[in-house]
């Protein structure tokens, strides 16, 4: 029974023992253990903090990015339209310049054309003046007095004459 009543003298002597080491682990161990679990709490606190500090800046600088994505598309997009509006205006400007020359060219042959053809008339009418004055001289130079003879002889002449 002695195991489940402890004697006082070794009650007394557990209790100084206790106290002895409840002392040197409270003067030499628990100091620098309360010290490393403070700058443990405080290095992980700072290692939370530069980490949200880290994560605002990742989102102030996604959202920088963002915007600069949207500027350079904007810009983009107006470089796009500016290039499509000067190729609109080339091809107005090389239509229209085409049409005026088209027009030109087809002014020049309408006036060649018109040339020749006022040309063309006037060699005619010389020709058939020059025939006429031609067949009157002849006509003239021999006097016929009948005029069936005549006919024949105008006809004869016409045959004769080549036009050019």
């Amino acid at each position: 029974m002695e195991l489940v009543k402890p004697g006082l003298g070794l009650l007394f002597w557990m209790t100084i023992t206790f106290s002895i080491v409840l002392f040197i682990l409270s003067k030499f161990a628990w100091k620098p253990i309360l010290n490393s679990i403070r700058e443990r709490e405080e290095s992980i606190n700072n290692a939370l903090n530069s980490a949200e500090e880290a994560r605002v800046q990742m989102s102030a600088l996604k959202a920088d990015n963002e915007k600069l994505l949207n500027q350079a598309r904007a810009e983009r997009d107006l470089m796009l339209k500016e290039a499509n509006d000067i190729k609109e205006n080339i091809i107005a400007q090389a239509k229209k310049s085409a049409d005026e020359e088209g027009r030109k060219i087809i002014a020049k042959a309408n006036d060649s054309i018109e040339s020749a053809k006022l040309k063309a008339l006037n060699e005619l009418k010389t020709q058939v003046a020059v025939l006429s004055v031609d067949l009157a001289e002849k006509v003239l130079r021999k006097k016929m007095e009948d005029r069936s003879q005549q006919e024949s002889f105008v006809n004869e002449n016409l045959k004769s004459i080549t036009l050019n």
